[in-house]
């Protein structure tokens, strides 16, 4: 079957709206007809990265209808509604490796990363594909595939935020949010939100910050330290560049010595670049920590109570998405994302 796609094809060049072909699935593959997919900004660092294989198709994060089931797949069936993730349904060791899909552009194999998301048909491993109630959204649901399991993941299961600690989240975009969002739920009692953007700052007050820094008006890591009396436990960096990558551990409270007397965390959850520079002496005499977190989610579970959530009005989705594009304006979405122009996140819908 053909199917209508944004092909990226060179870099850092518009994506291209063209028909691709899907074939048959596999037994172990499932075919879902988008509803709607999000804009990330790793598929920005892939459209501008030479390391990027083309033609390739992009996306991560998505929502639709299964219309085909290989033979080996029996927890979906033809009309279930579902999101198309790039986290395994099940446990896995190490960083995975998905056979390439069989789609394909001009006779030539069209390349994705464990799944794709930007065009109108999704052929995937059954393993990526997460069946949710027919009653939750078809439109709001695709975030919970990427930007909240991502966000929400590292506070809820990387970090295991308790009622009573001390937040801080270094960049508000969609991902940001999210964490924002979960510590609120958590019952964090400060909820610091950092970031370079006015509008972005008071937009995360809208899912439970409770303190904002704007980063270009000063030293966040002394705000940080000055609103919570020497750091918070936990800090989160949902961007990855080096400057925030090298503030997450100074942020954190020291500990000092003594197996109980730890310090706080830092969590790195966005995609860093190649080098950063920490001062040992955080780790060593103020017993810090400092660790990753990618797509940190038990997809079956977590993903049905955040959509809960959502109904209950406590991680409000639909506030978070505030942009809607077509798949024909792909280019458009992915501009105003690279200008900043995007608070929260930009959904394309079929």
């Amino acid at each position: 079957m053909k199917t209508k796609a944004a092909i990226h094809v060179e870099t850092r060049q518009p994506l291209v709206i063209d028909q691709v072909e899907i074939p048959d699935p596999r037994p172990d593959q499932v075919i879902v007809k988008l509803t709607s997919t999000g804009v990330c900004h790793s598929q920005l660092h892939q459209i501008s990265s030479p390391k990027t294989a083309t033609p390739s198709i992009l996306g991560h994060e998505a929502s639709g209808i299964v219309t085909h089931v290989g033979s080996d797949i029996t927890d979906l069936t033809e009309g279930d509604r579902a999101i198309v993730t790039w986290v395994s349904k099940d446990p896995i060791v190490g960083i995975p490796e998905a056979p390439h899909s069989g789609i394909t552009y001009k006779g030539e194999d069209i390349n994705e990363v464990l799944v794709y998301a930007w065009a109108e048909d999704v052929l995937a491993l059954g393993d990526y594909v997460v069946r949710i109630d027919k009653d939750d959204p078809g439109d709001v649901s695709c975030i919970v595939g990427c930007a909240v399991l991502t966000g929400a993941g590292a506070v809820m299961n990387t970090a295991s935020v308790r009622p009573g600690d001390t937040v801080a989240v270094f960049g508000v975009g969609g991902v940001g949010l999210s964490a924002v969002q979960m510590a609120a739920i958590l019952e964090a009692k400060k909820v610091i939100a950092v970031d370079l953007d006015d509008r972005k700052l008071e937009f995360a007050k809208q899912f439970g910050a409770t303190h904002l820094v704007n980063a270009s008006h000063g030293d966040p890591v002394e705000a940080i330290k000055d609103l919570t009396g020497g750091g918070v436990d936990y800090a989160f960096d949902t961007i990855g560049v080096r400057a925030t990558t090298e503030q997450i551990l100074s942020a954190v409270r020291g500990g000092g010595p003594g197996s109980d007397n730890l310090g706080g965390t830092a969590v790195l959850v966005g995609i860093p670049g190649s080098e950063m520079t920490i001062d040992p002496g955080l780790f060593v005499m103020g017993q810090r920590q400092f660790r990753g977190s990618l797509g940190a989610a038990y997809p079956e579970r977590d993903f049905e109570l955040y959509l809960r959530w959502h109904r209950e009005g406590k991680f409000p989705l639909d506030k978070l998405i505030t942009r809607r594009y077509t798949l024909d304006q792909i280019n458009e979405a992915c501009d105003a994302l690279r200008a900043g122009e995007i608070l929260g996140r930009a959904i394309i819908e079929f």
